[in-house]
């Protein structure tokens, strides 16, 4: 996966796109309703999302058949199969008489394990052609199917980002009013400066929401009919961008 993220169709890293972002006016016309964007936007990251369901399932059943007729080539005598083991000359077939009888020795002691196995030259074959379909299958799907993954993973990010920056606009707008009159920009603290940061900003902020400023810095004061408990809320317009995805670690 950091394989793709390193290869994405982004011509620089994840972090520089955020710093650098600019709003795409070709993808989403700022003239057009708000409305207009964010249903682009949604549309565009469904229809990457059910694509992407598709072109998995398909990989992902082919992998699935793959591993079970491996998983019949591993393990014990006791468990495998014995159709790359065992030959045609072992056998008496057709025999009206006889029947063989494969035993399986224990290395350890003296007891033995009869095996039923029928050899059927027919069904062994079929079994080997569809090993080798299923590999061939999954190697021609993979390659694809990572270049999809590396375009679209590029495409769905841009898209999350948009719908960020137009979080904070709107959330804006809906808080301070119009005309419009705020600046965004993007914080990337170091993680054992966060507190000291939200203090800071807390304080520099405040006068913009003077009963929410107020509720964190008494976290035991209680607001009617605003609940902050189960959610960030503070004196500023804030949206956490989560990129642990990046994290290697």
């Amino acid at each position: 996966f950091h394989e793709l993220l390193e290869e994405n169709s982004l011509s620089v890293d994840l972090i520089s796109y955020l710093t650098r972002f600019e709003w795409d006016m070709a993808k989403y016309p700022i003239k057009q309703p708000l409305k207009n964007i964010s249903e682009a936007l949604a549309k565009q990251v469904t229809q990457i999302e059910a694509d992407l369901k598709t072109r998995s399932a398909a990989y992902n059943n082919i992998k699935g058949n793959l591993q079970s007729l491996e998983k019949k080539t591993m393990g014990n005598l006791l468990t495998r199969t014995l159709a790359d083991i065992v030959h045609k000359e072992d056998f008496v077939l057709n025999s009206e008489y006889l029947i063989t009888l494969l035993v399986v020795q224990m290395s350890f002691n003296c007891r033995f394990m009869v095996r039923e196995f029928y050899y059927d030259e027919k069904e062994l074959k079929c079994e080997k052609e569809e090993l080798m379909k299923l590999a061939s299958d999954k190697k021609q799907q993979y390659g694809p199917l990572l270049r999809w993954l590396k375009v679209n993973f590029s495409e769905a990010f841009v898209a999350w980002i948009h719908v960020k920056a137009l979080r904070v606009f709107v959330e804006s707008v809906l808080r301070y009013g119009l005309p419009v009159n705020f600046q965004a920009m993007l914080l990337q603290p170091n993680r054992k400066s966060v507190k000291r940061l939200r203090d800071v900003l807390n304080l520099v902020f405040k006068h913009l929401d003077e009963v929410a400023a107020a509720s964190i810095m008494d976290p035991g004061m209680d607001i009617p009919g605003l609940q902050l408990s189960n959610q960030e809320y503070y004196p500023y317009v804030y949206f956490k961008i989560d990129l642990s995805l990046l994290d290697c670690s």
